[in-house]
């Protein structure tokens, strides 16, 4: 298994700021501790590639430093050049494990997810849409055909519904808490608002008819899945209230349901906020070990029916 990392590359972030930095390294260092599998750091994603996605106006201003004062409000994040570089190598990354997913039925970024991120703005701590990106990459060398994306960060993935909102070779699913950011969404293909302090049962409900229905309608050939830390009960941007055991059942219910419809999974790790950053990177790892468990099923099998 191979997963992809950008957590060396750091940026200043104004003291006490509620974006967790810390988590990246101490994920990557968790998963080579335990021996999941290889970490690669990242490349940065080609300014010509972002562009195929992104408005070229707001791509110079990024690079160059001149975001607006509304603009750097709605990042909520401050520029500086490590902040492009670090998003250009994380958004490269998401690229990288779509291709390992096509090349062997799962790839994961310890990062990416940046969901908020539009045509020509970037909000709520994302600069660059990774997902869209890869979309991008992956089809300008004719290596992915239908593409379902399935969001479960807590927060509506509106910035791909609106870069996506156009693609009839890619459906969009995001479930997510009702009462939360963004308070102006977009439309995904199948949106499900979820009530403020819904738990594991209700949650794995929900999601599991919103899998029935999109898997069908998507007919995919990649499936992204944003395994968000933020529905967990302790959460401070959250609202919703899973368990630990119930994000790891909400993991496998989307690793396997996309197995059994025979489509390889890229898995991104969009937010987490928990007050103690520890709680976040346990939930992440316990993503990253279902994820490598299944790719050592896969590889054991192929082992197995190997002539």
């Amino acid at each position: 298994m191979r997963f992809w990392s950008h957590d060396r590359h750091g940026f200043p972030l104004p003291r006490n700021h509620r974006f967790p930095l810390p988590k990246y390294r101490l994920l990557r260092e968790a998963v080579e501790r335990e021996g999941l599998g290889e970490v690669y750091g990242s490349d940065a994603a080609p300014w010509a590639l972002l562009a195929t996605v992104h408005d070229a106006a707001y791509l110079g201003r990024v690079r160059r430093g001149e975001l607006t004062v509304r603009e750097e409000r709605a990042l909520g994040l401050p520029w500086s050049p490590e902040l492009v570089e670090r998003g250009r190598r994380s958004t490269f990354g998401t690229v990288h494990a779509a291709r390992d997913a096509l090349e062997s039925g799962l790839g994961m970024n310890l990062g990416g997810g940046t969901h908020h991120a539009a045509f020509a703005q970037g909000r709520g701590y994302c600069l660059f849409n990774d997902v869209v990106v890869a979309i991008a990459a992956l089809r300008s060398s004719g290596a992915a055909g239908r593409v379902l994306v399935v969001d479960c960060d807590v927060h509506q993935g509106d910035g791909t519904a609106e870069l996506l909102a156009a693609d009839e070779t890619a459906f969009t699913l995001s479930l997510h808490g009702g009462a939360n950011y963004p308070f102006h969404r977009a439309r995904s293909d199948l949106d499900v608002d979820l009530r403020t302090g819904t738990g594991d049962d209700e949650y794995l409900s929900a999601l599991a008819d919103a899998l029935a229905r999109a898997v069908p309608a998507a007919r995919p050939e990649l499936v992204f899945f944003l395994a968000g830390a933020d529905p967990w009960e302790g959460d401070r941007l959250g609202r919703l209230s899973l368990t630990k055991p119930g994000l790891a059942a909400r993991d496998a219910l989307v690793l396997d349901t996309a197995a059994a419809a025979g489509a390889p999974v890229c898995v991104v790790l969009a937010g987490g906020y928990a007050p103690d950053v520890a709680d976040t990177v346990e939930i992440n790892l316990a993503t990253a070990r279902a994820v490598a468990a299944r790719a050592g099923r896969t590889t054991d099998h192929a082992r197995a029916t190997a002539p």
